[in-house]
């Protein structure tokens, strides 16, 4: 079997990416990708240290972070295994990806920067659920923001029956947001689906 070595061998079988995926990223938060990402209870928290990567479910009863400034998210770490994986390699290299999911949208929201742990008291406060707080809190300064497309969670059916994103902006608003209205909007939204169709296998 042949393996693929460089990236001229990639973007010879899959082309380059359009326009709009590369203009829908913002640098820190925006009004909508704000509203988005507010409205997820659960993420996926990837890191990377000596040993390899780790990914991990991160979750709540609301907000799964916080916005400390538009360029900064804190995210509790509430009680889990004890392993540690993520925090570890966290305090050896920042460089962290998070995956934000809200039930009924099949859009998935990725945030990347650089990630630190604290445990200041005041910030571990700001968490306080029923008398308890996190051990520490990630502090995430936001290098990058942008949607992922939907068709891997189209694909598995991920959300059938169940819908709670009624409120939160199309990929068509966040994407006029992101290119002061030169790309997306309506049109887009209202054109996807068929698109996305014609390019789901």
């Amino acid at each position: 079997m042949q393996y693929l070595k460089t990236i001229e061998d990639l973007e010879a079988l899959y082309g380059t990416p359009g326009g709009p995926a590369l203009r829908k990223v913002a640098r820190r938060m925006t009004p909508l990708y704000r509203q988005w990402i507010m409205a997820s209870k659960l993420c996926m928290l990837t890191t990377v240290g000596p040993e390899g990567t780790d990914d991990s479910p991160r979750g709540d009863d609301g907000p799964v972070v916080q916005e400390l400034d538009p360029g900064t998210l804190a995210l509790p770490d509430w009680r889990g295994n004890n392993r540690l994986d993520s925090l570890r390699n966290i305090v050896r290299d920042g460089r962290v990806s998070l995956m934000f999911l809200v039930p009924g949208s099949n859009n998935v929201m990725r945030v990347n920067g650089t990630a630190q742990v604290t445990a200041d008291a005041d910030l571990r406060a700001r968490f306080e659920k029923k008398g308890k707080q996190p051990a520490t809190v990630i502090v995430i300064a936001i290098d990058e923001i942008y949607s992922q497309c939907a068709r891997a969670l189209l694909r598995a059916g991920t959300w059938e029956g169940v819908d709670e994103s009624q409120d939160l902006p199309s990929m068509g608003e966040i994407l006029a947001e992101q290119t002061d209205g030169e790309e997306g909007g309506k049109d887009y939204d209202q054109a996807w689906g068929a698109r996305a169709a014609q390019t789901m296998w």
